[in-house]
């Protein structure tokens, strides 16, 4: 069985555990509503049987409406059976499924930022979507198709052996002929429902990755190019269809004409069995009920075989997910990190990117409790790597980081991210509303304490001249704000969260000079009593800091306050700062 196969079937096989008592009931009820259905055909036998003889009295009369009324009583027991089934079905189901759908959803979101990076964020929910409706259809395949079929076919061949063993012997060779040739056509056809999936997700992550850059598109006038682009991969994924579909239909062809092959068979026999009086019209009844059963259900039994390879295909990219380990995780005695001071600690590190580009070499730094320093140089130097690291999004390649003396690595990723807020560059918020997004910080806030960060933030302003107020929906990614009123947000929810540790990724770069006044204010009153580390592209934000660290191709290339860094004639940051004159660092 193949590793992603098995993956499938070990994750769906648990969620029928957790449903047990549901799950069985209705195996059991199908397997009861299947039997009523089996028996019922032996009392047509019976019924046609007492009809062909010549005799019209009343006792003939009086057997055959017994026979008709046990007949509905049968059906009658078979239909309750069926809903009991149903109704369990729907139970298990679709709890089953809503398990899967959060259990997928935690195991993506448990991933490091290098998954994310190497993935296309779109085809994910295609993925999670496809795996989870799996487990429903996997699940019915097995209650509604096979389990009756397994229950049909046992009753059937003892029937068929017991009464006439060469209708037996016919409908077994049939049987088996048609589950080899179905088994190796679907085998045949499974890398095409692989590849069909695989299109699917394609098309599905560039419609996804179009429509989220659907500015870049009108700005770089760039609709033909998407158009074809999407197009051609739509051709792909409907040509690959169209050629499933035609292997069906061959396939299908070769069925039919086993089914009447059969068919022609049991009557060319059974019409010689009656001739020769070895068999009486109720024989006949009985077996042609029994077959035309059969046919039906071995003739679905095709469809079902390839749609459980279909499904089982559809789940193949959620399974190689879920075989993918996560990149960072918790070690197995992982400690809560308890901060004390905030003093942060970078002991030789190194960090290559893919294992190939170096980022980091030796980067030695320490930083005590309660200490501002801002990260200084040129795109490229390393200063996201070292917030990244701290943030342990990556793990080091070499080296080591501590809060206080413990190892990142050595505690839990929840309780390290409890010790810091963060203040992306360009933060992307929750297409939730504006209370919901700055409460993200600290999910027991009340509205006050929300409303105060906002304040603090100077957010409260643009937020209350808004119809629906703190209640506006942002949007997706916070498309509704401005990238400073977006920002604002972010730095609202960072003081809101409060936390020893602060890391700003250049938190003012889009505000105007009014705003940043305003908001720099608000961060100064939000410094106090942490360690903060702040990224600078625009040396003005960094130039009051207790240090300022010049970093260049990874490296600490100067280390100093605002002032002592510009007594350095041919230093880095002294060039840095004049030439940007205020500006950006390029």
């Amino acid at each position: 069985m193949h590793s992603y196969t098995k993956i499938t079937l070990t994750t769906y096989i648990k969620q029928l555990r957790k449903y047990w008592k549901t799950s069985s009931l209705a195996g059991i009820s199908v397997v009861a509503g299947s039997a009523a259905n089996l028996v019922a055909p032996l009392y047509y036998k019976k019924f046609f049987d007492i009809i062909t003889i010549a005799d019209t009295g009343n006792d003939k009369a009086d057997a055959l409406i017994a026979i008709i009324t046990t007949i509905l009583i049968l059906h009658g027991i078979s239909w309750v059976f069926w809903r009991i089934a149903v109704f369990c079905a729907s139970y298990f189901e679709t709890n089953g499924t809503r398990d899967l759908a959060s259990s997928c959803f935690s195991y993506i979101h448990k991933h490091s930022a290098s998954f994310f990076n190497n993935t296309f964020i779109g085809s994910l929910v295609k993925k999670v979507n496809r795996f989870a409706g799996g487990f429903m259809e996997l699940s019915g395949m097995f209650l509604w198709d096979f389990l009756p079929l397994i229950v049909e076919f046992s009753f059937v061949f003892f029937v068929l052996f017991s009464r006439q063993a060469l209708f037996g012997y016919i409908v077994l060779v049939w049987f088996v002929c048609f589950i080899v040739i179905n088994s190796i056509f679907v085998r045949f056809k499974n890398k095409y429902d692989i590849k069909q999936a695989e299109l699917d997700s394609k098309g599905t992550a560039i419609l996804a990755d179009t429509i989220t850059n659907h500015e870049n598109v009108k700005l770089f006038n760039g609709f033909n190019r998407e158009v074809a682009y999407h197009h051609q991969a739509a051709t792909a994924l409907s040509d690959m269809r169209r050629f499933r579909w035609n292997l069906d239909q061959y396939f299908e062809s070769v069925q039919h004409i086993l089914v009447i092959l059969v068919e022609f068979l049991v009557f060319y026999y059974g019409i010689r069995f009656w001739q020769q009086g070895l068999m009486t019209a109720g024989d006949f009844v009985l077996f042609q009920s029994y077959l035309l059963l059969l046919f039906n259900r071995i003739y679905s039994l095709g469809h079902i075989m390839r749609r459980l390879f279909e499904t089982m295909a559809n789940a193949k990219e959620m399974a190689e997910i879920y075989d993918t380990p996560h990149g960072i995780v918790d070690r197995k005695k992982a400690t809560v990190l308890l901060p004390k001071k905030g003093e942060v600690t970078f002991d030789r590190v190194g960090f290559n990117y893919h294992k190939t580009r170096r980022i980091l070499k030796d980067f030695s730094l320490t930083i005590k409790g309660g200490q501002k320093i801002g990260l200084v140089g040129k795109s490229g130097a390393g200063k996201s790597t070292v917030v990244r690291l701290l943030l342990r999004t990556f793990d080091t390649t070499r080296g080591s980081i501590t809060i206080d003396g413990q190892k990142l690595s050595h505690v839990t990723l929840e309780s390290l991210h409890d010790t810091m807020s963060f203040v992306p560059q360009d933060p992307i918020l929750f297409h939730r509303t504006l209370k919901e997004n700055i409460r993200y910080g600290k999910p027991g806030a009340t509205d006050k304490e929300v409303i105060e960060a906002a304040e603090s933030a100077h957010c409260h302003e643009f937020i209350a001249n808004l119809e629906e107020k703190y209640d506006t929906l942002v949007g997706e990614r916070g498309v509704k704000l401005s990238g400073g009123e977006r920002q604002r947000i972010a730095i609202a929810r960072a003081i809101l969260r409060n936390t020893p540790i602060l890391i700003l990724d250049e938190a003012t770069s889009a505000l105007d000079s009014e705003s940043e006044l305003l908001i720099q204010d608000a961060l100064h009153t939000l410094m106090k009593g942490k360690t903060v580390i702040a990224i600078a592209h625009r040396l003005s934000t960094v130039m009051h800091m207790d240090r300022i660290i010049v970093m260049e191709e990874g490296e600490i290339i100067e280390d100093g306050s605002h002032k002592k860094l510009l007594r350095k004639k041919k230093g880095m940051y002294k060039k840095l700062w004049e030439l940007q004159a205020g500006g950006f660092v390029e």
